[in-house]
C-alpha cells in the first residue's frame, strides 16, 4: 500500500468514530421534569398516568422526548426539603408538586418553574400572588377547596338526617384546616348539629380517632382533605365501615375504594391539567403567564353497595341528584 493511501485510510479510521459523537453532542438535552409527592407511591398510580397523559396531550412523552424524576416522601414531609434541593440541583426543567412539596420547592428555588395540583387555596397559602396573575415561578391546578365543607355537610345531614353528633376528621397538617374547622362549626349550626372535629396526623392515629368518634356517638363522619389522608384512603374507608359509621369524602377516588359518597371535583383529571401547563412551559410559556386553573364542576357520587352494607337507604331525591351511583 501506497504511503498516501495508508495515511487517508488511517486519517478516515481515527475520524470515523468522531461522527456519532459530533452528532449526539448537536441533539438538544430531553427536558426533565421534577414530579415530587409528599405520600407513598403505592395508591398514586392513576395520578401518575393522568399526568402522562396531560404531558401527551401537549406533544411530549416520557421516555422519548422528556424525562420524569419522581420523588415520594412518604408522608414523611421532613424528607421534602432535601428532595426539592436536589431536584433543583438537577437542574430540572419544571417540578410538579402537591401542597407540602410545592412548599419545599418554592423554598428552594425563585427561578424553576412549578407546577402545583392542591385542593386548597393557593393564595390563601401564600403560593401565588393572584389566580389571574400568579406572578413569579408557581402556578397550578386547584381540583377542591375548604370552602365546599359546608356543603358537604349539608349532603351528608340529608344522607343521614337522624345523625345528632357528626364527626368531622381533619389533618392538621393540611394548609386549610383553620379554615375547614370554622366552616364545618358553622355549617353545624346551620343545621342543627353537633360537630365533633378529631383530628389524625399519621395512620397509628387513625384508630384513635375513630374510637373517640363511637365513644362521642357521632352517627355520621365527614373525611377532609389532604394529600395525606386521599393516599390512606382505603383505609379510611374501610375504617367507616367497620365503625358502621355513614361517612362522606372529597373526591370520588373514595367512592371507587367503596366510600359511602364523596363530593368534589376530580383529582385525576387536575394531574391531566397539570401535565398540560407542564408540557406548556416546556414549550417556554412563563409560569406567571399562566393563570391558576380552579375546577369548574363538581360531581355527586353514591356508592349502593356501601349503603347497602351500613343498611343505610339513600333519600330518593338525593339519588336522583347524584351524578354517578356506583352499583
Amino acid at each position: 500500500m501506497k504511503r498516501r493511501e495508508f495515511i487517508t485510510l488511517l486519517g478516515g479510521a481515527m475520524a470515523a468514530p468522531l461522527w456519532p459523537v459530533a452528532a449526539r453532542a448537536q441533539q438538544p438535552v430531553m427536558p426533565v421534569i421534577g414530579f415530587l409527592r409528599s405520600t407513598a407511591a403505592a395508591g398514586s398510580a392513576h395520578l401518575v398516568s393522568a399526568f402522562r397523559q396531560g404531558l401527551k396531550e401537549t406533544g411530549f412523552v416520557e421516555g422519548q422526548n422528556v424525562g420524569i424524576d419522581y420523588r415520594w416522601a412518604d408522608d414523611q414531609d421532613d424528607k421534602l426539603k432535601g428532595m426539592a434541593a436536589d431536584l433543583v440541583r438537577r437542574r430540572v426543567a419544571v417540578i410538579v408538586g402537591n401542597t407540602p412539596s410545592t412548599r419545599a420547592a418554592k423554598a428552594a428555588t425563585a427561578t424553576v418553574p412549578i407546577v402545583f395540583v392542591m385542593g386548597s387555596d393557593p393564595v390563601r397559602a401564600g403560593l401565588v400572588a393572584s389566580i389571574n396573575r400568579p406572578g413569579g415561578n408557581v402556578t397550578g391546578v386547584v381540583f377542591t377547596t375548604g370552602d365546599l365543607t359546608g356543603k358537604r355537610l349539608g349532603l351528608l345531614h340529608e344522607l343521614v338526617p337522624k345523625a345528632a353528633v357528626i364527626a368531622v376528621l381533619l389533618d392538621p397538617n393540611y394548609p386549610e384546616i383553620e379554615f375547614a374547622t370554622k366552616e364545618a362549626e358553622a355549617a353545624g349550626r346551620t343545621i342543627g348539629r353537633k360537630i365533633l372535629i378529631v383530628k389524625a396526623t399519621n395512620e397509628r392515629e387513625f384508630n384513635t380517632a375513630f374510637a373517640t368518634m363511637v365513644q362521642a356517638g357521632a352517627g355520621a363522619l365527614l373525611v377532609g382533605g389532604g394529600s395525606f389522608f386521599n393516599n390512606q384512603r382505603r383505609q379510611l374507608v374501610a375504617l367507616a365501615g367497620r365503625h358502621a359509621l355513614p361517612a362522606s369524602y372529597v373526591n370520588r377516588e373514595y367512592s371507587e375504594a367503596g366510600g359511602l359518597m364523596s363530593y368534589g371535583s376530580s383529582q385525576t383529571d387536575a394531574y391531566r391539567r397539570a401535565g398540560n401547563y407542564a408540557g406548556r412551559i416546556l414549550k417556554g410559556t412563563k409560569p406567571a403567564d399562566l393563570p391558576v386553573e380552579l375546577a369548574s364542576r363538581f360531581e355527586m357520587i353514591i356508592n349502593l353497595a356501601a349503603a347497602k352494607a351500613l343498611g343505610l337507604d339513600i333519600p330518593p331525591m338525593l339519588l336522583a341528584r347524584a351524578d354517578e351511583v356506583i352499583e
